[in-house]
């Protein structure tokens, strides 16, 4: 059988590095290529034809939320594992909805990615234990009644709430829509106001439910 063609994905030089020497040390794998954001990871994808991609979330240019939903797009048959330092809701959600096959926290050791690379090759979803914990108590919260839509939402307050959806801290949603920092917190705080919300996981929620 051909070894697992890899592609590693981070913004950080040691850790993108660290991970494919570790990575490649498997014979199972064979890392093909590296990238330090989404969007090099889009164009790496289209050079190496790898099997697996494993994906940072938090990167500049283009987030791994994000690269991960394009991915999904053009190369539907490649599964994304989300390796991330992020284990929060919004994060843990956004990655799923775009699209990711499994999420991992860095904290796991090489056996447990080597073995999320394979499962996701194989088809099946690779979730940490900790996410897995967060994701049943979400199910638990969603037993309850969803906001309603807030009607009196801009245009601009629905995009940044799609953004927020999306797992876009302000930074990138700044440079998403091509506006300041500080616009974009005005927007959040508004629309933070008139839908009642009290957290960003609580916007995730409420941009997925309106995404349906």
């Amino acid at each position: 059988m051909n070894p697992i063609r890899l592609l590693v994905v981070d913004d950080q030089a040691a850790v993108r590095d660290a991970m494919a020497v570790m990575l490649g040390l498997d014979p199972g794998i064979d890392v093909v290529g590296t990238a330090e954001n989404g969007e090099r990871a889009l164009a790496a994808a289209a050079e190496h034809a790898p099997d697996v991609v494993l994906m940072d979330l938090h990167m500049p240019v283009l987030g791994g939320v994000e690269a991960t939903g394009k991915l999904r797009a053009t190369r539907p048959g490649v599964p994304v594992v989300v390796l991330t330092t992020f284990e929060d809701d919004e994060s843990i959600l956004a990655a799923l909805q775009a699209g990711a096959q499994g999420y991992l926290t860095k904290d796991a050791d090489r056996a447990t990615i080597v073995q999320a690379v394979r499962s996701a090759h194989a088809g099946h979803s690779v979730l940490d234990p900790q996410v897995q914990s967060r994701l049943l108590e979400l199910a638990t919260r969603r037993d309850a009644p969803a906001p309603e839509p807030p009607i009196a939402l801009t245009a601009r307050e629905r995009e940044v709430l799609d953004l927020i959806g999306q797992g876009l801290r302000n930074g990138e949603i700044a440079r998403h829509l091509h506006i300041s920092e500080a616009t974009v917190k005005t927007h959040i705080n508004n629309l933070f106001a008139k839908a009642d919300l009290h957290s960003r996981a609580d916007a995730v929620r409420l941009a997925l439910t309106l995404r349906g």
